[in-house]
């Protein structure tokens, strides 16, 4: 390896080190800091050893969950983003893009609607299934073995269109439903629980390790389907795969949380900023630092509405929103 090279991915793996810090840093404070005020010797004592005062209970059953939720999902979002925009080989695409926040979206209030569900715990299935039909779909209108990154994304945004439309016809008709999927649609972690972390960690997992081994032939996918081949990737294959992984990620992180928009589409877009655009590299790093952007906004959202707060979903939304502006208004001005 050349000299310049060595250098380059020293400085990444330094760089990836310090992400990791601070991931451990923004975890440690999203455990410590809450609607309600704790002094850090309080923290300390309900977390390893007063598992039943009040500074136990609030520290173990809400704030450690929550925490290790928004490490799960936030890397789950990330990871999607980064892979969807490899994927479509579009720097402002996002995990959505492919239909399936929105799939999730219609099989939750299917399930309340229709069937009474009406726990955190209930969604989790019916999302991750409806996440995985409309891939399905999405690959199969996208032209299955002959689909390109433009036919996906057509497929993906009409299905989306589609699918929203009808949610808000049947929550316009069931009041009930409409109740309990307004705080699921804006996206929190405030519902998180031990039981839907242990539902969510084996699709999330299984998804991170998928993603993270399709970081060679998303590289070679960057090239074009016709170099891809002579590299020795197979592209039907790799979207395949490329779509399993997201609607893993997504779809459990959507399931778990509600559809939190701008982590999957913001944060790879600046890692790749860091690292340039080999995928071995902006992997890992959106896996580390889309949990710092979800646990950070969780917080803010703790904080600045006390004694209430706003969910993490409408932070990122009110952060991203002029990010994105940002990031298209610069991609135009460089393509004039």
């Amino acid at each position: 390896m050349p000299p310049a090279s060595r250098k380059r991915n020293a400085a990444r793996a330094a760089g990836l080190l310090a992400a990791t810090g601070l991931l451990l840093l923004v975890a440690v404070a999203s455990v410590a800091v809450g609607a309600k005020p704790l002094p850090l010797d309080q923290v300390w004592h309900g977390l390893f050893d007063d598992a039943h005062g009040e500074a136990g209970v609030i520290v173990r059953e809400v704030r450690l969950p929550r925490t290790l939720l928004g490490l799960l999902a936030g890397a789950a979002l990330g990871l999607a983003g980064a892979v969807m925009q490899a994927l479509t080989r579009n720097p402002l695409a996002e995990p959505g893009i492919l239909g399936v926040n929105a799939g999730a979206a219609a099989a939750v209030v299917s399930a309340i609607t229709f069937l009474g569900v009406s726990s955190p715990g209930g969604y989790v299935w019916f999302a991750l299934a409806g996440a995985a039909v409309v891939s399905v779909v999405v690959h199969v209108l996208g032209g299955s073995r002959g689909a390109t990154p433009v036919r996906l994304a057509l497929a993906g945004t009409a299905a989306t269109y589609a699918l929203y439309g009808y949610v808000n016809s049947v929550q316009l008709m069931d009041s009930a439903a409409l109740d309990r999927m307004r705080f699921w649609t804006v996206g929190s972690l405030a519902s998180a629980t031990a039981d839907v972390i242990r539902q969510v960690l084996p699709f999330i997992a299984a998804g991170v390790l998928l993603a993270l081994a399709l970081a060679r032939p998303l590289n070679a996918m960057a090239l074009g389907d016709d170099s891809a081949r002579a590299l020795g990737t197979r592209p039907a294959r790799t979207r395949v795969l490329a779509m399993a992984a997201v609607t893993l990620l997504c779809g459990a992180a959507t399931a778990a949380c509600g559809p939190i928009v701008f982590i999957g589409l913001i944060v790879p877009h600046l890692v790749r900023a860091l690292t340039g655009p080999d995928q071995r590299w902006i992997l890992p790093y959106a896996a580390v630092l889309s949990p710092v952007l979800l646990l950070g906004a969780d917080i803010a959202g703790r904080v600045v509405a006390r004694p209430g707060e706003l969910q993490a979903g409408i932070v990122t939304a009110v952060v991203g929103g002029p990010v994105f502006i940002h990031l298209v208004r610069r991609r135009r001005v460089a393509q004039q």
